[in-house]
């Protein structure tokens, strides 16, 4: 009895020292969220300033230009960049994600090239089939977002002016009400017909419309590259977004199992300890009674 009353007081012990790094933890990525919402967002302005330009660009330019073609050759490689986790703790963040990145590619002909953010949503890609070409660290700030869009805009040679146009897919985790999040893919290249429609619907915000200066098709190649790091950068940021709400979710879970793990076992230490009082009264008693106490 001596050592279940020791043991249940050490695992008692050890689960409030769990609970307090749980709770660590739940504040660490409910901060992170908040740092990284606010990246994402704080690229609005910057995006639709982008877009304001190529829409001046392609006004001034004509009807028929297009910086990366009007489409994809034949049985050209797909591109996918996937935002994935490094870390655990996560719940089903990447089990979620690579389901839904096998199923939006199945269907698509030609080679599938993917370059994945994140040792874990790697290994879940490998196990449906999918082969990774290329593995980058997931950022741990937000400084260090920047070089990581940088290098996939190297590494998947998105620069309108070299070669045809190419294919390529986003996909990421998508922050939504509360701590929740939905897998969603964007559609980056080619940049088409139907991309610059969506251009030419906006509206310059006053009746004063700007000049390109120097060519409008340099201007229009570093408005594109600005257009698809801007497209990165905002995707990382909200997938590291929806991982620390992701974390904080199951934080939260874990945190009210060793609530319901601490009440349990102190109720097991108390009944267990009220019981070793007992059976020392009792043998007091049964020892006094031995010794002729009662007569």
């Amino acid at each position: 009895m001596s050592e279940s009353y020791e043991g249940l007081g050490h695992k008692i012990e050890g689960a409030k020292d769990l609970e307090s790094v749980v709770r660590t933890m739940k504040a660490l990525a409910a901060s992170s969220i908040g740092q990284y919402e606010r990246a994402a967002h704080s690229l609005n302005d910057y995006y639709r300033a982008v877009e304001l330009g190529l829409y001046v660009c392609f006004r001034q330019a004509g009807a028929g230009m297009l910086p990366n073609g009007n489409g994809r050759p034949i049985m050209a490689p797909v591109g996918a960049v996937v935002f994935g986790s490094d870390q655990g703790l996560v719940g089903q963040f990447n089990d979620v994600l690579s389901d839904f990145v096998v199923e939006t590619l199945r269907p698509l002909a030609g080679k599938k090239r993917v370059y994945a953010v994140g040792e874990r949503i790697q290994s879940h890609l490998s196990d449906a089939g999918l082969e990774v070409d290329r593995l980058y660290p997931v950022p741990n700030s937000v400084r260090a977002i920047t070089p990581l869009a940088g290098q996939i805009l190297l590494d998947t040679e998105l620069f309108p002016d070299k070669g045809p146009a190419q294919t390529l897919y986003i996909f990421h985790h998508r922050p939504i009400a509360g701590a929740a999040y939905e897998p969603i893919s964007e559609l980056l290249l080619p940049l088409d017909k139907k991309w610059k429609l969506g251009l030419e619907e906006l509206r310059w915000p006053t009746k004063n419309l700007p000049q390109v200066i120097g060519t409008v098709e340099r201007t229009m190649l570093s408005l594109v590259h600005e257009y698809l790091f801007v497209s990165l950068f905002r995707a990382c940021a909200e997938s590291l977004a929806s991982e620390n709400a992701s974390r904080l979710a199951a934080m939260q879970r874990a945190e009210k199992n060793i609530d319901e793990l601490l009440e349990s076992l102190t109720r097991s230490f108390h009944r267990l300890r009220q019981d070793a009082i007992d059976e020392e009264l009792f043998d007091l008693i049964a020892g006094f009674e031995a010794l002729g106490g009662g007569d």
